[in-house]
């Protein structure tokens, strides 16, 4: 009686209390069994291309002279979106420049590029699934809300533990972040492509690969390109995040600043990935907006 009492009591003051889920040890067992297993794996074959790709990145944007690589961003802006654009585009980077942030600038731009080139080259195949297969979908679905919705610093831990510090394990946590976007819109732009375009295709005799690139793939483009767009500004939020386990760039100038209590620095390096962003804003946004649904709207 005294037992079943105190059972009671229990359950209506600490009712938590009665079960302990040890989920901490589950979650650091699981971890350090990944690390103790794949850490060589990880760090001979997926770490050196990750790098190689960023290097590559970076080499191609640092062999650029600072006028040539205004002038071809002018261009660039101006053939995706409008002059304006362009025109905001060269002050936005002369800016950075005369705040002497262009190496570090040029460092962050490698690292969104190799992030946005790993999110396309995974995310629009499984997004393509996604819109092919609804089981495939609901079987994602979970593990993207996971991916999104996760903090990012619990990303950091893994990373440094599987690739160690610098530059690789900050992209690796950046792409996990910032890839579900690039899959939800792929997903959602091929199935809303209305089926009339579908139609017509096979009554011309378009085999389910050709209607896939040549009609459904160009109709969703402006919501491929939002995903884009929404993996850019993901992986820009990333930036400084990743700067604490090693990153260079805008966000190690930002962490520095604060870390030192060095304000101007900080406001610096803030002031330079807000300008950066606003300008891959208004490029994605543009390359959407004059894509063949966008054409194909505005001809009606």
């Amino acid at each position: 009686m005294t037992e079943l009492l105190e059972f009671l009591r229990q359950l209506f003051t600490d009712p938590f209390g009665l079960l302990d889920i040890p989920v901490r040890e589950w979650v650091t067992d699981a971890v350090n069994w990944i690390v103790r297993t794949f850490r060589d794996f990880f760090r001979s074959y997926i770490s050196p291309p990750v790098r190689g790709v960023m290097e590559l990145f970076q080499w191609a944007l640092s062999s650029v002279p600072p006028l040539v690589f205004l002038a071809l961003a002018y261009v660039i802006a101006w053939r995706a979106a409008s002059w304006r654009v362009a025109v905001f585009t060269v002050i936005a980077f002369a800016f950075i420049g005369f705040m002497g942030v262009w190496d570090q600038m040029i460092i962050t731009l490698s690292l969104i590029a190799s992030a946005v080139f790993f999110c396309i080259l995974i995310g629009l195949p499984i997004g393509i699934l996604c819109s092919r297969s609804d089981w495939f979908y609901t079987l994602v679905r979970p593990v993207l809300d996971i991916m999104q919705t996760t903090p990012p610093f619990v990303y950091l831990i893994p990373a440094v533990m599987l690739f160690s510090i610098g530059n690789v394990p900050g992209l690796i946590a950046t792409i996990i972040f910032a890839m579900p976007p690039m899959i939800r819109l792929t997903n959602l732009g091929i199935r809303q492509v209305e089926t009339q375009y579908i139609e017509a295709a096979v009554a011309f005799g378009s085999r389910p690969r050709e209607i896939l690139w040549k009609v459904q793939v160009p109709l969703a483009l402006p919501t491929i390109m939002a995903g884009i767009n929404q993996t850019i500004m993901l992986s820009l939020s990333m930036v400084v995040i990743a700067a604490i386990i090693g990153a260079g760039g805008l966000g190690l100038e930002v962490y520095a600043g604060l870390e030192r209590l060095n304000i101007g620095q900080a406001f610096v390096g803030g002031i330079a990935i807000v300008l950066l962003a606003m300008v891959l804003d208004r490029v994605t946004q543009g390359l959407g907006e004059k894509g063949p649904a966008s054409r194909a709207k505005r001809s009606e």
